[in-house]
């Protein structure tokens, strides 16, 4: 029996319209960074900057710690990404491979640690990094956050090392290669999918984080784009349209990194979730 014309068309009208309320606010942001002033405080709302500036643009870029806080932020975001991955990776092959007593515990070990509210522990986290003379550092920054990823990276990644068949290291090994020689060979080729899905979220989390800088890095020039962001009224008063610049430049490079990597990392996330 043939399905009516609304059960047929009100999947594709609903992620229509929630795709629409999604992406607005995104597109006004970056609308908005466009245009002049005069568009900005009109009453009549101006959709399309057809007389567009870049003025708004120049005024962020000259913004006092711009440039350092973006070398900050990058510095702790990839330093915390490829951190977590090489660990995770390391530890995900030793619960998806190998046989030793305490293993489950380890994985409900991550699954909690994965749940907990990092909010609850800022005062712990502070009152080690003070007793350890570290306050206004990357270094702790880059460590917490990739304590942040690392059991979701690990979580996925031993679905991925599970999911690839044991007689791939096994022949390998016969044909002459050690273990460590295996894996680089055989299963970290296959592991590309999984990879890219933990690097993105890591990359995301890292990059957004705001209440670890906020308490542990009073210095202005050991901040991070997040909390830079907040005080927009401070620097630059009302002018909202170098506001929206900074945050088009801010949100900028994870839409960079979601649009070369979406396409594997939903299959990672799949397929992680699933395997092992």
């Amino acid at each position: 029996m043939n399905r009516s014309l609304f059960a047929r068309t009100w999947p594709g009208t609903l992620a229509v319209l929630l795709f629409a309320v999604f992406v607005f606010p995104v597109y006004w942001m970056f609308s908005t960074a466009f245009k002049q002033r005069g568009d900005i405080i009109s009453e009549t709302p101006v959709f399309l900057p057809l007389d567009g500036t870049l003025e708004n643009f120049r005024t962020a870029f000259a913004a006092d710690h711009f440039w350092t806080l973006v070398g900050n932020s990058v510095t702790v975001t990839v330093s915390a990404v490829l951190l977590s991955l090489l660990i995770g990776l390391a530890a995900a092959f030793a619960l998806a491979r190998m046989k030793f007593k305490g293993r489950r515990g380890f994985v409900v070990v991550f699954m909690i640690a994965q749940m907990a509210p990092w909010e609850v522990m800022v005062i712990a986290i502070y009152l080690i990094v003070r007793d350890a003379d570290l306050l206004n550092s990357l270094l702790p920054l880059t460590a917490f956050y990739m304590v942040m990823v690392l059991p979701f990276t690990i979580l996925t990644l031993r679905g991925y090392v599970a999911a690839v068949p044991k007689e791939l290291e096994e022949s390998a090994m016969v044909d002459g290669c050690s273990r460590p020689q295996a894996f680089v060979k055989v299963i970290f080729p296959l592991l590309a999918p999984g990879l890219m899905a933990t690097s993105l979220f890591g990359f995301i989390t890292a990059w957004n984080e705001f209440p670890m800088v906020l308490i542990l890095n009073k210095d202005v020039e050991m901040q991070t784009l997040p909390l830079w962001l907040t005080s927009f009224q401070t620097i630059f008063g009302d002018n909202w349209g170098a506001t929206m610049a900074a945050s088009s430049l801010f949100a900028l490079p994870i839409l960079i990194v979601f649009v070369f990597l979406q396409r594997r990392a939903v299959a990672g996330l799949t397929s992680g979730a699933v395997k092992g």
